[in-house]
């Protein structure tokens, strides 16, 4: 698997949330990044899982 790059332009403010958060894990703000999409990304999948296994069983 591949990697690419995306470009964001972020207000300051925000940027000093995201370092101020990344440096409490100690990650930068980069891996930061990723890792809260990835668990964005995952949070979305599951929840049509769990979604489309109700609709299979009938629960409502």
């Amino acid at each position: 698997m591949g990697t690419s790059v995306l470009s964001l332009r972020i207000d300051h403010d925000l940027l000093e949330r995201l370092r101020h958060r990344a440096a409490k894990r100690g990650m930068s703000v980069q891996d930061y990044v990723v890792r809260t999409l990835i668990r964005d990304d995952f949070d979305e999948r599951f929840q049509t899982a769990v979604e489309e296994t109700e609709k299979f069983y009938g629960v409502t």
